[in-house]
């Protein structure tokens, strides 16, 4: 299950800043541009499926700390 285009920019924001990560190292961290960043948590665009399963596995790789996002928006 992939979250809803409504629900992206939250996770990613929220994702982001529990990382403790600048849009610019967040972006670094996902193999993709800044701008790219900016625009999936202003809503300008969404994640391809790949960018999907990079966010998801920053998840899984955050073990508790990401629990809760990994459960609310990408439990099946």
């Amino acid at each position: 299950m992939t979250p809803s285009t409504l629900q992206i920019p939250e996770l990613i924001k929220t994702l982001r800043k529990r990382m403790n990560l600048s849009q610019e190292k967040f972006a670094a961290r996902l193999g993709v541009s800044f701008q790219t960043i900016n625009r999936w948590e202003r809503g300008h665009a969404t994640p391809s499926p790949m960018g999907i399963k990079l966010i998801e596995l920053q998840l899984r790789q955050m073990g508790e700390r990401g629990a809760d996002l990994l459960e609310a928006y990408f439990s099946k």
